[in-house]
């Protein structure tokens, strides 16, 4: 009878262990994904493409981490801080105690080290140009041991925030830059092949019931550069998320397993088109007017339907673009501006208060020519090529006839920005800062990528001239409240102008198998693993998506 009620006992507590393991996940695994390139560097100061960008998120330690999925800064490496100057300084206290993944002793001595290492001009660090405020050196001052103050020689906008991006290196060990504070270090690096990551057992965090973080033993990075086999692999399981999904493939996995794909919503990037009115540019004189009239423009807008554009090429997962900034940049969107709507016959009236006529079913301006342009983009995008498709099909109903022209890469950067040999251009923007201060390059009127009128010496236009002076205001202000008066403005006036038509605002997608646990995809990139500490694999760590 004890032999029974023990196996009984036995086999209640068994069971119980296999409950709690199944709903808690368990720690140890090895979490597999896609690079969908091989990583340029593993110095996080070089960092300036997707696959390093991975490596550095997973492995870096940082003052200030950017919560992906509140959009709250949140401490790091640095306990408390604090701006001043008018965003000259900030004034870090430092965490005590921590060691990096070599065992090393991390000290405000490797902040400093790495503060001056970003900033050298003769290391050309990405990350470090945008700190890059105004003339002069960067001073670092070490009060103590646990405290560090960086004064810049002009105010930062936003200084805080970039610090999500500064992984700091040690300035003692041997190791250099593979010495890390990071969740994970890199292990072993295959070109062609793989990048494996493991546990940092000398990471600092800790869960909420005091357990060491990460939970994973290792990550191992395949590099993949066909979307097409990393969708086959994880479907046959062999890989456990996919960070970024296009509708096509995202609609796949929905039908197969609903479970596994994620929708997290309007993302950051944005799909849009803009005409060209470089004044040098060989277009005839008569498209430079149409060109450069806000009229035009406008009407163009009200004349494209959004709404099809996301259900048909997107199949539902877009959303209609008010402007340079997407809904999901909580703070820094203007909710005030008007959702854009399809009025094809308001743009009609727009453009017949402008001069032109409609005729015959054709759209004539005001010295008889006929409106006509083509529209290029990059060959083989076939969103792109459909949206333009689309966008044929509503200009014909107010009587303008559009071209598409698909360029390889390299010939559509030559013509964008070198000999200006087109009309009209289609494009997405990849944004990957919240802060407003990272569209510099596209607003000032002497930028680069400025697109329709690019490296202006002056500004060509009175409200070109009037986004300067607001982008510089916002860059200079000592308060976020301040900054978003003068942001709310620019994207007012550019709502009102139309430079760049924004189009759709493509949703975060991502998929993750079941065996994941403690995902919670964001939109904000890394979409799928932003909390990679805190993610565990199931009890059956070789289950896939199919199984």
């Amino acid at each position: 009878m004890r032999r029974a009620w023990a196996f009984l006992v036995f086999s209640f507590v068994m069971c119980w262990s296999a409950v709690v393991r199944a709903e808690s996940g368990q720690s140890g695994g090895e979490l597999h994904f896609c690079l969908h390139g091989e990583p340029k560097t593993f110095n996080p100061l070089l960092v300036e493409e997707d696959s390093s960008e991975t490596i550095r998120y997973l492995t870096g330690g940082v003052l200030i981490r950017l919560n992906r999925q509140t959009q709250a800064l949140e401490p790091g490496l640095a306990v408390s801080w604090k701006v001043s100057q008018e965003g000259r300084r900030i004034a870090f206290r430092l965490r005590s105690g921590l060691r990096f993944s070599d065992g090393t002793p991390f000290t405000a001595e490797d902040v400093a080290y790495t503060m001056k290492a970003l900033m050298d001009p003769q290391l050309h660090s990405p990350t470090g140009d945008s700190f890059r405020s105004g003339e002069g050196r960067v001073d670092v001052q070490l009060p103590s041991s646990e405290s560090v103050v960086v004064t810049f020689p002009a105010p930062v906008a936003g200084l805080e925030r970039l610090f999500d991006q500064v992984a700091i290196l040690s300035a003692h060990s041997p190791k250099k830059e593979m010495a890390v504070l990071g969740p994970f270090y890199v292990a072993d690096y295959s070109p062609g092949s793989h990048v494996l990551l493991r546990r940092n057992p000398n990471y600092w965090k800790k869960d909420k019931g005091g357990k060491p973080l990460p939970y994973l033993d290792s990550v191992r990075l395949d590099i993949q550069r066909n979307h097409d086999i990393e969708l086959l692999r994880f479907r046959r399981g062999e890989i456990h998320l996919i960070n970024a999904l296009d509708a096509e493939y995202f609609d796949r996995l929905q039908k197969e397993t609903p479970g596994v794909v994620h929708d997290a919503g309007p993302g950051l990037d944005s799909e849009f088109m803009w005409f060209n009115q470089v004044p040098s540019a060989s277009l005839p004189e008569h498209k430079k007017n149409w060109f450069r009239a806000t009229e035009f423009r406008k009407a163009i807008s009200m004349a494209i339907n959004r709404a099809d554009l996301c259900r048909i090429v997107f199949g539902g997962h877009a959303h209609p673009a008010f402007g340079p900034v997407s809904p999901a940049n909580q703070f820094w969107f203007n909710s005030s501006l008007l959702v854009p709507k399809y009025d094809s016959a308001g743009a009609l009236r727009l453009l017949e208060q402008a001069g032109f006529r409609l005729e015959g079913g054709a759209l004539l301006d005001s010295s008889g020519n006929r409106v006509e342009f083509t529209v290029i983009t990059n060959a083989g995008n076939k969103s792109r090529e459909q949206m333009v498709t689309m966008i044929q099909q509503d200009l014909s109903q107010i009587g303008i006839k559009v071209n598409l022209v698909t360029l390889d890469f390299p010939s559509l950067i030559e013509r964008m920005t070198r000999t200006y040999d087109y009309e009209a251009c289609l494009l997405g923007l990849v944004n990957t800062d919240l802060d407003p201060s990272s569209q510099m390059n596209v607003w000032l009127s002497s930028a680069e990528n400025h697109q329709w009128n690019p490296k202006q010496l002056k500004p060509a236009t009175a409200w070109e001239a009037e986004l300067d002076r607001l982008m510089r205001a916002q860059s200079s202000a000592t308060t976020d409240k301040r900054r978003k008066t003068d942001f709310d403005k620019v994207q007012q006036i550019v709502a009102e102008q139309q430079p760049l038509i924004y189009l759709v605002n493509k949703d975060a997608m991502s998929a993750v198998s079941p065996v994941v646990m403690g995902s919670s995809p964001s939109v904000l990139n890394p979409h799928a693993f932003w909390n990679a500490e805190l993610l565990r694999l199931g009890a059956d760590p070789a289950l896939g998506a199919q199984k």
